[in-house]
């Protein structure tokens, strides 16, 4: 392959098979003259031109790449191939050369060699893979100038940088950059004062007419795999690019302008992503039912077009590590869209950049189309029955309610893969059943295809709330009075187990976490579920959870069973289940009986029916085991007019077994009057009189005790204390110093909060 950057000159070498003589400046000097008038007549500039290369470089360089030319054999990668010069070298047959090149020497071909000489319009750039490494030049005789430093040697042709293009400044051979002079513009060529110029070069360094210093080495564009490299990070900018603007509510106004249908009646609305979509609750006027309207941003043809284009572009983002854009994962998304719109030399109004930033963030960082379904506060349930059919939700106002949303068959499967992946779980039409945790603690219940669920595709989520109810919301909701609550904080500080009983979603698992709140701050506290719902403020709180095996015949399944044996080895003083409904619940009971304080939750709808699922398979648990249960709270989801409310129907205590008919005896404290929707207190606990008795308190004593906790608790409602963790620090200071919090109940909030 030839060289670049040289031209043909044809005339004999008499020099042949002669000793190689010393150069002198003269013969150089017309050389350089001859260069000047070839470059005439040809009367073009070669491609690729570098802006000031040193001649002494590059001799050098040339003869390390013939030495490693030699030894090799071969050419190395990637030598550019200018057409020019191409086709006139390939006719001529290659002569390898017979002795290794010396310092000061001039080698020659043998038959009729054509000189080569340097021409001050050619371009060199280090070729190959090699560093100092260039190809074999046949017939071409080369003068390798020894402890040359003239600078100007080369005539400058200096080129125009193509815009938008990254440039790095290029090693030739060994040579070290010169950090010390500055980068200025090139001086014009002045043909007639360049044999002056190149004597007073050899002495000053510098060009007479401009004062040029040549010493700088040229800038090329960056390597093609370092480009690769950058591109792969999707942070490769070609030129400092403007920062991209990112959307701001208050300066940028709305996006979305949502117009109610004719004939709905509006009765809520409010924003889940402020400004980018916002939700209308309102009654249909055809079935008089309220209906979930959910608004997004519209899309015009060209921006859907963009955004799927940039969507495809931006998948290789998804390769770099979690350490890589863990930080901030919204910045490196937007920095690679501003780099691809940059690239598709598209502008845009700010209006379709904000559009796109949300689908975007929405679909590579957010739930796709379930996003702002998922980041709404007041749903706990989203459930998909199929494809082309409405979505279903449970909200905390208007209970179930229909939406606006809908997904094909294709969209929902693809869906459906995602909320798999995202959940670490495997899903396949051989498997087409997933129970799994989403990353944000939501369970999800999926089924894939037609296979198990005729109507296609299907999904629920149970969404995880971070912060969980507390006792002061409880009343709010009518689930508990505070006299129940007081009932639960002596019983609970008293080491007495609890279980609650109801159907599903009549608040369970909400209750359990609620009054796990009133647990001493100190206390040993373990948890065991399958999904992960319990949350306390507790330090010393193990959380466990239970693990399906990848494969089953790994031995890597760990279930509720393994995880509450663990538990009994960790010397626990509370321990709470999440749901017993296998043979967990026998060492459950076990651990009640050994005097180990747990919380649980059943499936049953009444004191008697929980008996008997206790008793029956799979639970099997004997009667005798049963009595050391000391409370059951029974609940359900009741109506209340038009709305669906949770209420804590009774509460039972376990009173012991009647030796005459081997029956379980129950005695109830508390129960709900559903037509004043109140709970009234019966005036008998067990409960209340093991706790007098076992802390010595007379009666009196036990009534003040009750009465100081009545009014702890009406204050902190009284006065909107609702957060788990506000509420769990007077919990707790009451424990520590009971006096003092009684002392500042007119203002908890100043005093401990």
């Amino acid at each position: 392959m030839p060289f670049p950057g040289f031209h043909k000159k044809k005339k004999t070498d008499p020099s042949v098979g002669k000793e190689p003589e010393e150069p002198k400046l003269e013969d150089i000097l017309k050389k350089i003259n001859g260069v000047n008038d070839a470059g005439k007549e040809e009367n073009k500039e070669p491609a690729d031109l570098p802006d000031k290369p040193n001649i002494e470089d590059i001799i050098k360089n040339i003869k390390r790449a013939d030495d490693a030319g030699k030894e090799e054999g071969s050419e190395p990668a990637g030598t550019p191939e200018p057409d020019s010069l191409s086709s006139s070298i390939a006719e001529e047959a290659p002569v390898p050369a017979s002795e290794e090149p010396r310092e000061s020497v001039e080698v020659t071909a043998h038959e009729e060699p054509e000189e080569r000489v340097i021409s001050a319009e050619d371009s060199v750039e280090p070729v190959g893979s090699v560093e100092g490494t260039a190809p074999e030049i046949p017939g071409v005789s080369v003068v390798l100038i020894e402890d040359s430093t003239d600078p100007e040697l080369i005539q400058e042709h200096p080129e125009e940088p193509e815009k938008d293009e990254i440039t790095e400044k290029e090693e030739i051979g060994n040579i070290e950059e010169p950090s010390d002079q500055p980068v200025r513009e090139p001086v014009k060529e002045r043909e007639e004062e360049w044999p002056e110029s190149v004597e007073k070069a050899e002495t000053t360094g510098k060009d007479e007419g401009g004062g040029e210093d040549l010493s700088y080495i040229k800038k090329k564009k960056k390597t093609t795999k370092a480009r690769i490299q950058d591109e792969k990070k999707g942070l490769l900018l070609k030129k400092k690019i403007e920062k991209i603007r990112l959307y701001d509510f208050g300066t940028d106004g709305p996006l979305v302008d949502p117009i109610l249908p004719e004939g709905y009646v509006l009765r809520d609305e409010y924003w889940i992503h402020e400004g980018r979509s916002k939700v209308l609750i309102a009654k249909s006027p055809e079935n008089h039912l309220e209906e979930y309207l959910l608004y997004e941003p519209k899309l015009s043809s060209f921006e859907r077009e963009l955004a799927e284009r940039l969507y495809e572009d931006m998948r290789d983002v998804l390769i770099l590590t979690d350490e890589e854009i863990l930080e901030d994962r919204e910045s490196v998304l937007m920095d690679k869209m501003n780099y691809l719109l940059h690239e598709y030399k598209v502008k845009i109004e700010d209006d379709a950049l904000f559009k796109l930033q949300y689908y975007l963030l929405r679909n590579f960082l957010g739930w796709s189309k379930l996003d702002s379904l998922m980041f709404d506060p007041n749903i706990e349930d989203i459930s998909c029955d199929g494809s082309d059919i409405p979505l279903f939700l449970y909200h905390r106002k208007f209970r179930n309610i229909k939406t606006n949303i809908s997904f094909d068959e294709d969209t929902l499967y693809s869906l459906a893969i995602l909320l798999a992946q995202r959940s670490g779980k495997h899903i396949s039409v051989s498997q087409p059943m997933l129970d799994a945790t989403l990353p944000d603690g939501s369970r999800l219940q999926l089924t894939l295809g037609k296979v198990v669920t005729s109507r296609g595709t299907s999904f629920t989520i149970r969404k995880f709330r971070e912060e969980p109810f507390t006792p002061i919301e409880l009343i709010d909701y009518g689930t508990f009075n505070v006299d129940q609550l007081v009932y639960f904080w002596l019983a609970i500080e008293n080491n007495k187990s609890l279980l609650f009983v109801g159907g599903t979603a009549s608040g369970k698992t909400t209750s359990l976490n609620a009054v796990s709140l009133f647990i001493p701050p100190l206390s040993k506290v373990v948890s065991i579920e399958d999904t992960r719902e319990i949350t306390l403020f507790h330090d010393n709180w193990l959380a466990t959870v239970t693990r399906e095996a990848v494969v089953e015949t790994s031995g890597a399944k760990v279930d509720m069973f393994d995880l509450l044996k663990a538990a009994m080895r960790q010397r626990p003083e509370y321990i709470l289940v999440g749901e017993v409904r296998g043979v967990e619940a026998q060492t459950l009971f076990q651990a009640m009986n050994t005097g180990h304080t747990t919380f649980s939750t059943l499936h049953a709808n009444s004191v008697d029916a929980a008996i008997h699922r206790l008793e029956n398979p799979p639970l099997n648990v004997p009667r005798n085991m049963v009595q050391a249960l000391d409370i059951v709270s029974i609940q359900a989801l009741v109506y209340r007019g038009q709305d669906r409310v949770r209420r804590a129907m009774e509460i039972v205590e376990i009173a012991g077994i009647d030796p005459g008919t081997g029956n379980l005896r129950v005695n109830t404290v508390f129960e709900y009057d559903p037509v004043k929707d109140i709970h009234t207190y019966s005036g008998r606990s067990q409960v209340y009189s093991k706790i007098l008795e076992m802390r010595g308190w007379s009666r009196e004593e036990m009534n003040e005790e009750i009465e100081k906790r009545r009014r702890i608790i009406q204050a902190m409602h009284d006065q909107g204390i609702i957060d788990y963790i506000n509420v769990t620090k007077i919990f707790q200071a009451y424990f520590i110093n009971s006096s003092n919090v009684l002392e500042n109940i007119g203002d908890l909030k100043k005093a401990f909060l």
